[in-house]
């Protein structure tokens, strides 16, 4: 007989490991996805054009608070994990929760889930959401068409609207931003590509995807989310860790996957991270993968004008991920606000509505500092009145997006931007020569 499903995700890895290996599987009847983290997912469907030839009718998307109503009602006999940043100890809750109730818990690995490449492929990821994984591919982007290589980035999905018109998209241009209506979270990942003239695929089946990319890149590069693993079976592993906070990199899911099987891993952060947490994450990174090569870097921030910033009551609006299951509690906005000596930091939180004030309610720990949510229009426009309402002297946008293509300042606003720098040897630059 069929086992009969349920695939807890966030609208990213649940879908891959449906499409690699549940999809068109005889041995599987998978009933419903459940959905967190990422807001107006759930009560929507994985659609038939995506879901294969054993579900006609697609697939429902439930919310995860549903789960174990759903487990007795839909007869489960297996639940699969497959959403990331989160903590060892809450991924073993969920199992407890699955398990009393009967089913089996899975955790899909990188054998059933890895696609195989057929051009050379080098994996971005990293221990949390916020280490700076976006600026590492940067980096690395940069080396490799320093060489002649031509590049194609993939990036972790974040498939929010249409999935059938998200099945594979391509972006070249910012007319392609608007071509597909992307999120402020799906712009933050993909700008910085554009402005630097990286071609970046996305969207939901990933074996597509890649073999789209294939076809006009010399090397792929894979441009991961949160701290989940690769989706491909990477020639070369590069990880980031985060000495703010040191020891996450062995205390949250699937962390402990990225260090052990990384080729690289970059200390970020060295900068501002003190002595003894820079220290304390090189010994667990040397104590799980002794073979690693490491690399110290810092993440140096520019501030579009200073001016704005000082001597003046600011408002912060930092990347939105980071601050929320990210954790962070400050990000390169709040670094620029106190290097140019903003008088005070406003506490948007008296000024919040609707989607926003939720956001706060549901991640109590974010304090005086704005992220810049947008998984939707109704949530920008609800960013944007939060906005509007704060009093205050001018805006510190350390989101890595242009936010003024999406939202209207009615003080004066600077971006801040980061990128990658390395300190001493080896470099990415020395470690890529040999890769090449």
């Amino acid at each position: 007989m069929k086992k009969r499903v349920i695939i807890m995700g966030a609208a990213g890895r649940d879908f891959h490991n449906f499409n690699v290996h549940f999809r068109d599987n005889e041995d599987y009847d998978v009933v419903a996805f459940t959905a967190t983290q990422i807001p107006d997912i759930e009560g929507r469907a994985y659609p038939a054009e995506l879901a294969g030839k054993l579900y006609p009718n697609g697939i429902p998307i439930e919310s995860e608070s549903e789960l174990e109503k759903l487990i007795v009602e839909k007869k489960i006999d297996l639940v699969v994990f497959a959403y990331s940043d989160v903590t060892n100890q809450y991924v073993m809750e969920r199992s407890s929760l699955v398990n009393a109730a009967g089913p089996d818990f899975m955790l899909m690995g990188t054998k059933s889930t890895m696609v195989e490449p057929k051009k050379p492929l080098i994996s971005i990821t990293a221990v949390r959401t916020g280490s700076g994984k976006s600026q590492t591919t940067r980096r690395v982007a940069e080396i490799l068409k320093s060489r002649g290589k031509k590049l194609a980035v993939i990036r972790h999905p974040m498939p929010y609207g249409n999935l059938v018109e998200q099945e594979w998209q391509r972006y070249e241009t910012y007319a392609d931003l608007d071509k597909y209506e992307c999120t402020i979270e799906e712009r933050e990942e993909y700008e910085p590509h554009i402005d630097n003239g990286t071609i970046v695929y996305a969207g939901v089946d990933y074996e597509k995807i890649l073999r789209k990319a294939e076809e006009e890149a010399d090397i792929v590069i894979w441009d991961g989310g949160n701290n989940d693993f690769s989706f491909y079976k990477p020639d070369l592993s590069i990880v980031v860790v985060d000495p703010h906070r040191a020891g996450h990199e062995l205390l949250y899911y699937p962390s402990g996957v990225n260090l052990r099987t990384a080729n690289i891993v970059v200390i970020n952060k060295v900068d501002t991270a003190s002595f003894d947490d820079i220290q304390f994450v090189r010994h667990n990174v040397i104590d799980v993968n002794p073979k690693a090569r490491i690399i110290e870097a810092a993440s140096p921030i520019q501030v579009d004008d200073p001016s704005v910033i000082r001597g003046k009551r600011v408002l912060v609006i930092e990347d939105g991920p980071t601050l929320t299951h990210g954790g962070m509690k400050y990000g390169a906005g709040t670094i620029a606000a106190k290097r140019f000596n903003a008088s005070e930091i406003i506490d948007p939180r008296p000024y919040t509505v609707a989607s926003i004030t939720d956001t706060y309610n549901k991640y109590p720990k974010i304090g005086h500092l704005l992220p810049a949510m947008g998984y939707g229009d109704q949530q920008i426009k609800d960013l944007q009145q939060t906005i509007d309402r704060v009093d205050c002297d001018a805006v510190v946008i350390g989101t890595p997006i242009d936010l003024t293509r999406l939202i209207t300042f009615k003080v004066p606003a600077t971006r801040v931007r980061y990128e990658l720098q390395e300190i001493g040897l080896p470099n990415l630059d020395t470690l890529l020569k040999d890769f090449c």
